[in-house]
């Protein structure tokens, strides 16, 4: 079976030794696109000017995506700076629904007239849906993650009108009865919202990868499992479990979240198996992407590469730079 993983890497992973042992031995590609970008070329998604990726995430997070134009419209905070705004994390930040629901009416209240739809799919993403195409080009959070976000807004001929929209969201939201009850339990405001991924449903065609099983438990990699017509499965408890009930397949795809990468017991377990599944030759090739902010870090190893004994393992940090 080959097996490729992906994942954003957090503080957990950068300081994993088994992670580590595996990259010494890997052949090692980095790509300058984030993570979601690559894995939209993989499945042959074209940019135009966005990556769908609010549409095919729609699709299988229990919303009618019909002919709309789809946009991510992830709940965030800015940081305010000396002189700018930064765009902390996590994005999107994690709102529960008692929070997330009022918020999205006060929004539709303000927005509807403009044609503009704020939806909530079933696993608590939030979307923009817009009666035509918006006229703008966003960027992916993690590009923009940390920095002076003013050159990540919306670009395009439309620019100024979605800049007007942000600032009148921003003003709704502040003081907002539901971010006042978050700041009273020691969360953060959702001061702004972050717009990405527009675009509409791509029409239906089969992946020209390999893979033919996906392993996510995000709306986007659902999604994109139902687009590219290959079956999809919830993250097991264990690798163990994946290579037992995957096993009819050739190529798997597993992508790990980032609530999962927190549990420091659940994700070293993984990692060691991953390694002991690759000595076993359970997996005949592993494929690691990386996704670090803006960029990502492609790791391949196979099983004779584990002997490669000669390859001294360094921090992760020391290939991400």
């Amino acid at each position: 079976m080959k097996l490729t993983v992906d994942c954003e890497l957090n503080s957990q992973l950068l300081g994993s030794q088994h992670l580590a042992q595996l990259l010494a031995k890997a052949k090692l590609t980095q790509q300058p696109m984030p993570l979601e970008a690559l894995v939209c070329n993989q499945y042959g998604l074209v940019s135009e000017p966005d990556y769908p990726i609010a549409a095919i995430a729609a699709s299988a997070d229990g919303l009618d995506v019909s002919n709309a134009y789809w946009l991510r419209a992830d709940p965030v905070h800015l940081v305010l700076q000396r002189d700018s705004f930064s765009l902390g994390e996590p994005v999107p930040l994690q709102v529960k629904p008692e929070y997330a629901q009022p918020i999205i009416a006060s929004l539709n209240q303000h927005f509807n007239q403009d044609g503009l739809t704020f939806l909530i799919g079933d696993s608590g993403a939030w979307y923009l849906r817009v009666v035509q195409a918006p006229g703008i080009q966003t960027t992916l959070p993690t590009i923009a993650i940390a920095k002076n976000i003013y050159q990540f807004m919306p670009q395009g001929v439309a620019s100024a009108k979605w800049l007007a929209m942000l600032n009148e969201v921003q003003m709704l939201l502040h003081e907002h009865a539901a971010n006042l009850a978050r700041e009273s339990i020691g969360e953060v405001a959702v001061n702004s919202i972050w717009l990405s991924g527009g675009g509409m449903l791509p029409s239906a065609i089969r992946s020209q990868n390999d893979v033919n099983l996906l392993v996510a438990d995000s709306a986007f990699y659902q999604g994109l499992a139902k687009w590219a017509d290959v079956p999809c499965q919830s993250v097991p408890d264990s690798l163990e479990c994946l290579l037992d009930e995957a096993g009819q397949h050739s190529h798997v795809r597993l992508q790990l979240s980032e609530l999962q990468l927190m549990d420091d017991a659940w994700w070293s377990s993984w990692w060691s198996a991953m390694l002991q599944a690759l000595k076993n030759r359970k997996i005949q090739q592993l494929t690691l992407n990386l996704g670090f902010y803006e960029k990502t870090l492609i790791a391949e190893v196979k099983p004779l590469d584990l002997y490669k004994f000669w390859r001294s393992t360094k921090p992760l940090l020391s290939y991400l730079q």
